[in-house]
């Protein structure tokens, strides 16, 4: 045989294959990737020694404390003591969404159930600067151990001021999130 010949049936070969695996590859349905909630709700899960102690770790680890606990980022976590803490807070967040203030969780926890945590977590709608992609990036039983442990804590203090649309002046103190220019390029 020559090596003329030879080539032809390689490359007759080569092209059967292709074809073969081709059709193959066509004719078997793909299978569906888990959705980004699929992955999300059965993600690794903080371990503790009880579900409230994982949800403690979490809400410190999470920062929750930073806005939702008044006097608790000016102090750098020294106060106050657990007691007082997801209070919610009246200094409140401008921009341009408007002002938000920090939601007392226990309060709010306390007429909330589970399962309506959990979804109001993964919808993830709300106003700045709540951190909702961190929320909807945590699993269930990661929410879970939140809910529990701010759940044992009690209901305790008043609830957070309502929040304001654009354009109204709030009547409290309040951090601005506006972006400013750096002095040298100010007109």
């Amino acid at each position: 045989m020559s090596t003329h010949t030879k080539n032809i049936y390689a490359h007759a070969a080569f092209i059967v294959i292709a074809g073969l695996l081709s059709l193959q590859a066509c004719s078997k349905p793909a299978a569906a990737a888990p959705t980004a909630d699929a992955r999300t709700a059965e993600a690794e899960h903080i371990a503790a020694a009880s579900q409230v102690d994982a949800g403690r770790y979490l809400v410190k680890i999470g920062g929750c404390n930073d806005c939702h606990t008044p006097g608790f980022a000016m102090t750098n976590g020294a106060s106050p003591a657990e007691a007082e803490w997801l209070t919610g807070d009246a200094v409140g967040y401008a921009g341009p969404w408007g002002v938000s203030y920090p939601a007392n969780l226990r309060l709010s926890f306390d007429n909330m159930t589970e399962e309506q945590f959990i979804a109001m977590s993964r919808a993830g709608e709300g106003r700045p600067p709540m951190p909702w992609p961190s929320l909807k990036a945590m699993s269930d039983k990661d929410l879970k151990a939140i809910y529990a442990y701010i759940k044992s804590l009690g209901p305790k203090g008043e609830m957070a001021p309502a929040a304001l649309s654009p354009g109204v002046a709030p009547d409290r103190p309040h951090f601005v999130f506006v972006p400013q220019m750096p002095a040298a390029n100010k007109s």
